[in-house]
């Protein structure tokens, strides 16, 4: 969709439709409104993915010892889990997630401690890629 952007920050996820003039919180459903990195599916204009982190204490680490990665569909979350630490503190930076653009997407995370995570079908199912590495600050993503 013309003019779709979504963002999350420290107050929320939102969602704006005209190229950024008006925006709408769509963290509704989300176990905490407070996180940094955030991907899109390119094939689905109302699809983005992002990692809530919970600020206890000002730590901001995934949500209850668990990495999850939730989707939007629409107005709903779904939380992916196939693939990902059933119990892990790790924490997501700014730049830390990112898309391709096949179909269908390819969403990629990196953490804090040096994890990155890849899903080739739009989130279903998750992989390592990469253990041991210094924090991830950036992730990108492109197709040869």
């Amino acid at each position: 969709m013309p003019g779709r952007l979504f963002q999350q920050n420290h107050v929320g996820v939102y969602r704006s439709d005209d190229h950024g003039d008006t925006w709408y919180r769509i963290d509704k459903g989300l176990p905490f409104d407070y996180g940094f990195g955030l991907a899109i599916d390119v094939n689905d204009a109302d699809a983005c993915f992002v990692t809530p982190l919970e600020p206890e204490q000002y730590a901001f680490r995934a949500t209850s010892g668990r990495m999850r990665v939730y989707r939007s569909n629409g107005g709903s979350w779904s939380e992916s889990v196939g693939g990902l630490p059933e119990s892990a503190y790790l924490s997501v930076l700014r730049e830390g997630m990112a898309n391709d653009t096949l179909n269908p997407c390819g969403v990629y995370v990196g953490t804090g401690s040096g994890h990155l995570f890849g899903s080739a079908d739009g989130g279903r199912q998750w992989r390592t890629l990469a253990e041991y590495l210094p924090p991830i600050l950036s992730v990108s993503a492109a197709v040869l």
